[in-house]
C-alpha cells in the first residue's frame, strides 16, 4: 500500500490558523484532514466528488 503523501490545501490559511492538508496519491480516494490533528481524523473521499468540490464557487 502506498502511503499518504500530505500537502498543505492552497485554499488553506497562510497564518497557520484553519489549515488543511490534502493528500491525493492514493489510487481511487483522497483523504484530508487538520494539520493541526495529524493523527486525528481523516475524511475520505471519491476522486470525482472531491474535483466537484474544489471547483464550485466559493460561498458568500
Amino acid at each position: 500500500m502506498t502511503d499518504p503523501r500530505w500537502r498543505k490545501s492552497t485554499r488553506s490559511s497562510a497564518n497557520g490558523g484553519d489549515c488543511v492538508e490534502v493528500a491525493d496519491n492514493l489510487p481511487g480516494r483522497v483523504l484530508v484532514r487538520d494539520s493541526k490533528d495529524a493523527a486525528g481524523p481523516v475524511l475520505v473521499f471519491a476522486p470525482s466528488d472531491w474535483r466537484a468540490f474544489v471547483s464550485a464557487p466559493p460561498s458568500r
